[in-house]
């Protein structure tokens, strides 16, 4: 008999295990496929429209993607000075839309290539790190990072994809000393870095891998210049059309941001310990399996002493004044709990390099690391989007922690661990299925908002972005622009309330005329700064997703009254936050 049979069995059911057991590749790829697909037709919300307006651009004219003017603040702005990114993910954008149009479900099918590719580059990488290659991409695929940025139209999973098979290219290329594997390397960190600027920190994270691993660089060192002369090139290329270089410009949005949120290190730092926790929260969940008893609660006691320091100056939560579907207490349980597993991410990594002390251990490392000192400290907010790359370096960490079971105490058994995982992925599923509702709910509330007043002879307006300004214009609203917008009398204002870059209107020049109501996810969101949840953007809470009341998303609309400016009526303010970093 041989070693699979005596593992499954020779039931019909253990076969059929055995089967999918010996192809991981095809097995992974129907997980993906599994746990995206029922999302296809989620609504485009977020930073969504901003990639659909670059690769509409695209198709029209390739060579300029950020050559035209946008209204994404409140106020008409050239593209280049809005996109914080790079356009390499909107040219896979225009040339999926080329091929299978511009709807949902088509644009988010395309975007299960990259989800896809990362998963299998995890496995792929994992094999060369610990002896559960599928157990690490299995805790990538289904963490709560992995699934909402999957659902999205935004560039973080195809710099996830580009990010990983660099690493594998590489890793592969120093063992077998195959310049040829170094050189495909360097081409994928500058793909990644053309997506994603974030990327770019592949070249020190490889470069320290090298050194570790055999002292010097040699010829490694030319393929590492692939990535910086793509960086060079694009920086001048940009200049030369939009008279400034969009890569130093983003850095310099980005410090400039983060300079004036006036969030304090601390909160910043326990905000991205929870962030890392709940975004990851497979190895939340796993962490009594990970941990001496001691060692875990030495990891608890040292987030509630800080964190109540914290909640006791009021330094975590003063910025968080609208709070109406869940208790300061329920919030700040959640919060330790959460920051307590992003304690035990970190941990991971350190034990790891204690224990092995090689190379690989400390690329592991200073990639968990990296990313989460750019998302504390560097990057304008906290997001889930930020936390994303560090997921398959988790994963992998949480497979060499299992292989060493003798250090835990423990040794954990493999239904322990299956419970952990079936429970990490349920909680996925669940964030993953909220963002979708509420992204459903935004559309809806334009759909209905229109319906309601849109169809008259007066003009209807709105403030607010992301996906409501998708379907608004769609449908043909007109957003409120700065200096720009002159409304007649008897024209409608809709604010969505739960939006970016709203302002109530100067109750002289506008009468509320109602509060539309479309209710969304109840009891779990990801989008509300009402129970402090900013997946995307710790501006609206200081967790990815949170457990209470969730209110329902509500439209002002608003008659205009004697007939001012419209500037002046909705007392619109220039500002440059949003979600696109």
């Amino acid at each position: 008999m041989t070693a699979q049979a005596l593992l499954f069995g020779n039931k019909p059911v253990d076969r059929f295990l055995r089967w999918f057991a010996v192809r991981p590749g095809l097995t992974l790829t129907l997980a993906v496929l599994a746990a995206l697909g029922p999302f296809i037709t989620k609504p485009f919300n977020i930073d969504d429209p901003m990639s659909i307006w670059v690769a509409r651009q695209i198709q029209a004219h390739p060579a300029n993607p950020y050559g035209y003017e946008v209204n994404w603040f409140g106020f008409v702005s050239p593209m280049s000075e809005v996109s914080t990114n790079p356009p390499l993910s909107c040219y896979y954008l225009a040339m999926a839309a080329a091929i299978l149009g511009w709807s949902e479900p088509a644009l988010h099918f395309a975007f299960l290539l990259p989800a896809v590719a990362a998963i299998l580059g995890t496995y792929r990488l994992a094999r060369h790190f610990c002896g559960r290659p599928l157990l690490a991409a299995c805790a990538t695929l289904f963490t709560p990072a992995f699934l909402v940025c999957g659902t999205t139209l935004m560039c973080d999973t195809l710099t996830s994809a580009f990010w990983v098979w660099a690493i594998v290219l590489w890793v592969e290329g120093m063992e077998r000393d195959d310049f040829w594997r170094l050189a495909g390397s360097g081409l994928l960190m500058a793909l990644a870095a053309l997506t994603k600027y974030f990327g770019a920190c592949l070249i020190p994270l490889l470069a320290t891998y090298s050194l570790t691993g055999q002292r010097r660089i040699g010829r490694c060192a030319g393929c590492l210049l692939i990535p910086i002369a793509a960086l060079a090139a694009y920086q001048w290329a940009t200049y030369a059309l939009y008279g400034k270089g969009l890569l130093s410009s983003a850095v310099d949005w980005t410090m400039t941001t983060k300079a004036a949120s006036g969030v304090s290190v601390a909160a910043s730092g326990l905000t991205a310990l929870a962030f890392t926790g709940g975004c990851l929260a497979v190895a939340t969940f796993l962490a009594p399996l990970l941990w001496r008893t001691r060692v875990l609660v030495g990891f608890a006691t040292g987030v509630v002493l800080f964190a109540a320091v914290l909640f006791i100056e009021n330094t975590m939560l003063k910025k968080y004044d609208s709070l109406s579907g869940i208790s300061r207490t329920d919030l700040e349980v959640q919060i330790v709990f959460w920051a307590v597993g992003g304690v035990s991410v970190l941990g991971l990594a350190v034990a790891d390099v204690w224990h092995w002390r090689d190379p690989r251990s400390c690329l592991l490392a200073l990639w968990v690391f990296g990313a989460f000192l750019f998302t504390a400290f560097v990057n304008w907010a906290v997001n889930g989007r930020s936390i994303l790359p560090m997921a398959p370096a988790v994963g992998i960490l949480l497979a060499r922690r299992l292989e060493q079971g003798a250090l835990t105490g423990k040794n954990p058994r493999q239904w322990d661990v299956l419970i952990c995982l079936v429970v990490g992925a349920a909680l996925a599923l669940l964030v993953a299925r909220a963002d979708f509702l509420f992204a459903t709910a935004v559309r809806q509330s334009a759909e209905r908002t229109h319906a309601k007043y849109g169809r008259g002879r007066e003009t209807l307006w709105f403030e607010g972005h992301w996906g409501f300004q998708y379907y608004m214009e769609k449908l043909g609203s007109k957003a409120v622009a700065t200096r720009q917008s002159v409304a007649k009398q008897g024209d409608f204002l809709a604010i969505p309330l739960n939006n970016t870059n709203v302002y109530p209107p100067d109750r002289k020049y506008a009468l509320l005329l109602e509060v539309l109501s479309i209710h969304g996810p109840r009891w779990l969101t990801t989008t509300s700064d009402q129970v402090g949840a900013g997946f995307h953007s710790s501006v609206w809470g200081p967790l990815p997703f949170v457990f209470g009341r969730v209110p329902p998303e509500r439209v002002f609309m608003y008659v205009i009254g004697p007939t001012p400016p419209i500037s002046q009526a909705v007392g619109l303010r220039d500002t440059n936050v949003n979600a696109s970093q």
